[in-house]
């Protein structure tokens, strides 16, 4: 049998999507759910390899999907060591800091460990493309104004890469020609400027830059410390208020757009001064990563799940407009920028990585 399917794998906390494409074409996909019972079987997220792997051989099983057609295995990137971004072979190192969670547990950990389970037993490549722990900031980007933090680079990297290349692709040129600034606006939102290819500052999204549906963005520093400090709530009640309580559900009680989009078209004024205060700010951050490129800008891009939203797109084209066109790609799709950097290597457009030949640190 011929070899020519690549199989992406992207596990979530309580799903696996997985997808087979040929070439740029999806052929299946699916979205694996897992109940709460069957997951809290399992002490630590590694532990749920053999579980979430069978249910990957069933789901291919079910589809006529033979393991030799498959030319490669391309899974969701986890909290690794800091590394430059590209596409990665998967190595037992980097199974070894996938397992520890050398920055953390998370379930896009198994994307790696799973796609060499599957590739191994074919003897082809597995990879992983542009994980969270990209780090390509420039050392100046690290200073945050006390010596005792720094500024760390935690991004929407997967997207602001994949939505890169495309608009390199479309203007016929290479990504290490252009200057972009990206504004990923999703649950968190991540604005970027992407110097000659590389993401070298960026907002941390769970922390900083403008406020999100659920999270609080950037805060005045003072108030937030006194608020710390005031004894009406403990440091994991803060946490969830930063991080899960703040942006639009501190304020309208809701993160979902098109309820707050109908609100305001009902007259709510309080809505859309707060969906506004939102898109004001993204156009600031753009702003202000505008400044990063030295003004030197090719485009600004809109994506995730956000920039479906007429309604914040125009604010933010208004604000941001002077500085370069305004470019809007819609959604997140995971799946096919996973594929797309594989292609990349297969094709020798891109030279694949070794994880631990690139660590930073």
């Amino acid at each position: 049998m011929n070899r020519e399917y690549v199989l992406a794998i992207n596990p979530g906390s309580t799903s696996t999507k997985v997808a087979i494409y040929k070439g740029k074409e999806m052929i299946k996909v699916k979205k694996i759910e897992h109940s709460a019972r069957e997951l809290e079987k399992y002490k630590k997220i590694p532990d749920q390899y053999d579980y979430r792997l069978n249910l990957i051989y069933e789901w291919l099983q079910s589809e006529g999907i033979s393991t030799s057609s498959l030319i490669a295995v391309v899974g969701r990137g986890g909290l690794l060591r800091s590394i430059p971004g590209g596409t990665y072979v998967v190595t037992e190192k980097m199974i070894e800091d996938l397992k520890i969670g050398i920055q953390g547990e998370h379930a896009s950990n198994l994307g790696g460990i799973l796609a060499k389970g599957i590739a191994d037993g074919e003897k082809i490549k597995s990879f992983i493309v542009d994980p969270v722990a990209v780090d390509e900031f420039e050392d100046i980007a690290r200073i945050s104004g006390l010596k005792e933090i720094e500024r760390r680079s935690l991004v929407h990297a997967l997207n602001i890469k994949a939505v890169s290349h495309r608009r390199a692709e479309e203007l016929g040129k290479d990504l290490s020609e252009l200057n972009l600034v990206v504004a990923h606006l999703g649950g968190g939102i991540s604005v970027s400027p992407v110097k000659l290819g590389k993401i070298v500052d960026a907002n941390n999204a769970s922390e900083m830059g403008p406020f999100s549906p659920e999270r609080t963005g950037s805060l005045p520093v003072g108030d937030l410390v006194r608020l710390c400090y005031s004894g009406k709530y403990t440091f994991d009640e803060m946490k969830i208020k930063i991080k899960g309580k703040g942006g639009l559900v501190s304020y309208l009680g809701t993160t979902d757009g098109r309820e707050i989009e109908e609100r305001i078209k009902n007259g709510d004024e309080y809505a859309q001064l707060i969906y506004s205060a939102m898109a004001y700010q993204i156009g600031k951050e753009i702003g202000a990563m505008a400044t990063a490129l030295e003004g030197k800008v090719d485009n600004i891009i809109l994506t995730g799940g956000l920039a479906y939203s007429e309604y914040l797109v125009d604010i933010i084209k208004n604000m941001v407009g002077f500085i370069a066109e305004v470019v809007v790609y819609p959604g997140e799709d995971e799946m096919k920028a996973l594929n797309e950097g594989v292609l990349r290597v297969l094709k020798g457009e891109e030279n694949e990585k070794i994880y631990e030949n690139e660590v930073l640190y």
